[in-house]
């Protein structure tokens, strides 16, 4: 039972269980049958690589590291300007509902609601795509999508329009939420995914936070237009970034030792020609070594040429049974609290604060954030951290046996800053206290603890399911923005009708009673993990060829 995890009899090994640290240790035998002289480390020597990576030059796993962290630094502005694009014009949600003629309740879901539907259609048919052709060419045709939509934006005649427009810009963001996890596993090691996991996770936070302080201003001394432009500007810059600077992730590796994913001690697998070796007695040999070294100049094409023999239409039904693993279940579960609460939050800004007692500004509903932006970097610079640093700890103190529950103690730290950030929130506001107590205070617990929950789940659902990663994320952020569009509905109505303490307080209990599965996850997961191997629905849906 290691460290209160009730451990699995049915497999020889359950996938998600590896070898993280050897400890010095020369008797530390890490798999049967298999001299640890042919795992590959990290540089230390002492950590060993999971995943295994191969011989290829070209492995994204083998990459120089400044490409690696190059890549990162894209994700993380280019996922903040896609967070920054949705909330983009709450900060003038009153003003500009009437500036267009429509309640604003009507308002708040033609102009957010129809981007947060769009994200979670977009989430499945770009995950699809995705896996057949690869991710570099939705990131490029996205986000040139992004930057159209926003000039389209700007100079709209009508409300209709700005509808039509918000809701493909919600098909373009959709591969900046559900694929880049993905992306960051494809070239990360688990050890190394944590901090990577919280740069993504600040760049949706933070351009979210950003966007109302910065957006608030232009929109107040000049106009919603010249905020669109702008925005539009910013995505012409990301387009060039993803261009030069973020090639094709995925990457079929041949001859690689797999020791996490497999039912199996250990396995060596040609995924061409559907070879499985069970034991090895020698490093497995390989022509990868010798492949000749992909020249930048190539890696700038839009296309790789990856190609994922399954159907179109098994494709896109594939993140649909994952939601049959129990780690995903709970994932998406504890993914959509977290993040929708946000949603809700940025929605009633306006709401909240253009109301008498603080008659904000349209610029100081936005400068709002600007503690919920701090309180995220803050979240960031100790997340990546903490995440890895807890797993790296707890598999020490487990003889160096990583087990993927052990990004989950993180999470107590959502309930503690979260719950209490919401309860206050809810109290602060009711009692009309001093703005600085519920926008510095409240908002600053509720993102702190947001981007360090957000970051153990995201980290466990890719340390978890590895090679289905992209499905999963798809399905999470699909449940997660329908829920989020079920929001825009009744949230403005919700806190007119029932006050803000009342709407408050239930969300602070909600998120209680949500967090607190994490126990029974931490306890059951290596049991939940070896069912889903064992179950086989998954992979036959996932790896027959259509």
């Amino acid at each position: 039972m290691p460290l209160g995890i009730i451990d699995d009899n049915k497999l020889e090994h359950v996938p998600g269980t590896a070898p993280l640290s050897e400890l010095s240790r020369t008797d530390l035998e890490v798999a049967a049958g298999v001299d640890r002289g042919l795992l590959k480390h990290d540089p230390t020597g002492q950590i060993v690589l999971v995943p295994q990576p191969s011989d290829s030059p070209n492995d994204p796993y083998n990459w120089p590291r400044w490409k690696k962290e190059m890549f990162t630094i894209v994700i993380g502005y280019g996922c903040g300007c896609v967070g920054a694009i949705g909330p983009l014009l709450t900060p003038a949600f009153v003003p500009l509902a009437t500036q267009f003629g429509v309640p604003l309740q009507r308002f708040t879901l033609g102009c957010n609601g129809s981007c947060i539907v769009a994200i979670a259609a977009g989430s499945l048919f770009c995950n699809t795509l995705a896996v057949k052709f690869g991710k570099r060419p939705i990131y490029l045709l996205t986000t040139l999508g992004l930057a159209v939509t926003c000039f389209w934006a700007a100079e709209v005649k009508s409300f209709g329009s700005l509808a039509g427009a918000r809701a493909l810009q919600g098909l373009c963001m959709a591969p900046f939420e559900a694929l880049i996890p993905a992306s960051v596993s494809d070239i990360w090691h688990v050890h190394e995914r944590g901090f990577r996991m919280a740069i993504f996770n600040l760049g949706v936070l933070g351009g979210i936070n950003l966007a109302g302080p910065i957006a608030g201003s232009v929109i107040e001394k000049g106009s919603y237009r010249i905020a669109m432009h702008g925005m539009g500007g910013a995505f012409v810059v990301m387009l060039l970034l993803v261009i030069f600077f973020m090639p094709e992730s995925t990457f079929v590796r041949h001859d690689v030792i797999n020791i996490d994913t497999t039912g199996h001690t250990v396995e060596v697998e040609n995924p061409e020609k559907g070879e499985k070796s069970m034991r090895i007695e020698g490093r497995p040999t390989s022509t990868a070594a010798s492949e000749p070294r992909q020249s930048y100049v190539s890696e700038l094409k839009p296309w790789s040429g990856y190609w994922d023999k399954v159907s179109f239409w098994r494709t896109l039904i594939r993140p649909f049974f994952l939601i049959l693993s129990p780690i995903v279940m709970w994932a998406t579960l504890l993914f959509t609290i977290c993040i929708s609460w946000l949603v809700l939050i940025s929605i009633t800004l306006s709401q909240i604060f253009s109301a008498p007692p603080y008659n904000f500004s349209v610029a100081s509903v936005g400068a709002t954030n600007v503690s919920s932006f701090v309180a995220s970097v803050l979240a960031t610079l100790v997340a990546g951290y903490v995440v890895d640093g807890v797993a790296t700890l707890m598999s020490k103190r487990n003889n160096g046996i990583f087990e993927p529950e052990f990004r989950l103690p993180v999470m107590i730290s959502y309930l503690i800053f979260t719950a209490t950030g919401f309860f206050a929130w809810g109290e602060s506001l009711y009692n009309e206290d001093p703005w600085p107590i519920p926008v510095i205070v409240c908002m600053g617990l509720i993102n702190l603890g947001v981007q360090l929950g957000t970051t153990s789940v995201v980290t466990y659902v890719s340390d978890c399911h590895r090679e289905q990663s992209a499905e999963a994320f798809a399905i999470m952020n699909f449940i997660k923005n329908l829920f989020a569009f079920g929001l825009t509905f009744y949230a403005n109505d919700w806190i007119a009708v029932q006050g803000v303490r009342n709407c408050f307080y239930v969300i602070g209990g909600t998120t209680i009673a949500v967090t607190l599965t994490t126990i029974p996850m931490y306890i059951w997961g290596k049991k939940a993990r070896s069912w889903v191997y064992r179950m086989g629905v998954i992979d036959a849906v996932l790896k027959k060829a259509g």
